[in-house]
């Protein structure tokens, strides 16, 4: 089976999802499209912001939780009804797919992903074997249900990039600096590059899987590489990356690329092969279009904390984004980053109301 064919038996739960959403402002906006309204959504909608999340989560690692069908639909529709997004994003974490094929991984309380043995020799290639579906039969389940819940709201599909897993793997947990990771790239580029090209196929068939079941975009996420200068991006880390977008190319389904601190990244982000560039909140819209160039939308980017401003300042600064985003090919309103744990519920709430209503066309 060739990297884009899809089995016929999956292929129309694909095609029904597609049909359900195909005109929502969120689809149209990823294909920069006219919309009736900017359509909003956030990073980390469903989590910790939410007492109902807290609730349901309670007594239960995060990991469980992710392998839950049950649980991850209930997560994944908790902002849908309470905030009015326009689109649910999946609920899941980055390391997932490398818990799936068996690595020793655990996310703790306060710290995050910890891999017990961190992958830092050409032998521990041999661990990151590929990833089947029946390896994440869970992940098929929760999106096929989460699909038949959401209807007309599209389901935002979800990974780590290459990137950011190759740097919790190397490091063995979060890294403020990568010290390691970077030592691998410079000092060993072709074990470095063996260890980027395996992740991508992990990671694709994971996005596959998503997509096959429902989905009707994909979200990439590399959290770490701002931490790369432009041309160590472009030699060491973009053709992982673009594998990946190339993989799932030929499903036709939005491919959105974020990354945090990536300013002097966005355009090789898009140029990596996304349909969707997103922005965090230190680039001005209007900018990011610039450095990204024509023929992509962006996706983005107020500052997570500005929601523990007063509502006057918070719409204050919503405005000053979307008036950069005038005039852009096509705009989803989202924050810079996730959104950050103590946020008042009801100010994402408040927010999405407010975009809905100043962009109302």
């Amino acid at each position: 089976m060739s990297a884009n064919e899809r089995p016929s038996g999956q292929q129309q739960t694909g095609r029904t999802a597609a049909s359900a959403t195909a005109d929502s402002a969120f689809l149209r906006a990823c294909r920069r499209e006219p919309v009736s309204h900017t359509p909003v959504w956030f990073m980390r909608q469903a989590g910790r912001s939410l007492p109902e999340y807290l609730k349901v989560r309670e007594g239960i690692a995060m990991l469980d939780s992710c392998m839950r069908p049950d649980l991850v639909t209930e997560i994944t529709l908790q902002p849908v009804r309470r905030h009015h997004v326009d689109a649910a994003i999946y609920f899941s974490d980055i390391v997932v797919p490398l818990k799936a094929i068996g690595l020793d991984l655990d996310i703790k309380p306060g710290v995050g992903p910890v891999i017990e043995n961190p992958v830092r020799t050409r032998a521990d290639l041999d661990r990151l074997r590929p990833l089947d579906p029946d390896d994440v039969k869970y992940v098929t389940e929760a999106v096929g249900m989460l699909v038949g819940e959401l209807g007309a709201t599209p389901l935002i599909g979800f990974a780590g990039a290459p990137f950011t897993l190759a740097s919790y793997l190397v490091e063995g947990g979060p890294s403020r600096n990568h010290e390691r990771t970077k030592a691998l790239m410079y000092g060993d580029p072709e074990l470095w590059a063996d260890l980027l090209d395996r992740l991508a196929d992990i990671t694709a068939a994971f996005l596959k899987v998503q997509i096959e079941a429902g989905a009707s975009a994909v979200q990439l996420f590399d959290s770490w590489v701002g931490a790369l200068a432009p041309a160590d991006y472009r030699a060491h880390v973009m053709p992982a990356s673009a594998k990946v977008f190339d993989a799932v190319a030929g499903y036709g389904v939005p491919r959105i690329h974020f990354g945090v601190g990536t300013g002097e990244l966005l355009g090789l982000l898009g140029e990596a092969g996304a349909d969707v560039v997103g922005v965090d909140w230190r680039v001005p819209l209007d900018e990011a279009a610039r450095r990204v160039g024509p023929g992509k939308a962006l996706q983005g980017n107020l500052d997570p904390a500005v929601l523990f401003a007063p509502r006057q300042a918070v719409e204050a600064k919503a405005d000053e984004v979307l008036d950069a985003a005038r005039g852009l090919e096509g705009h989803i309103f989202n924050l810079g980053h996730g959104v950050l744990p103590t946020t008042d519920p009801e100010a994402l709430t408040r927010l999405v109301e407010y975009v809905h209503t100043r962009t109302a066309r």
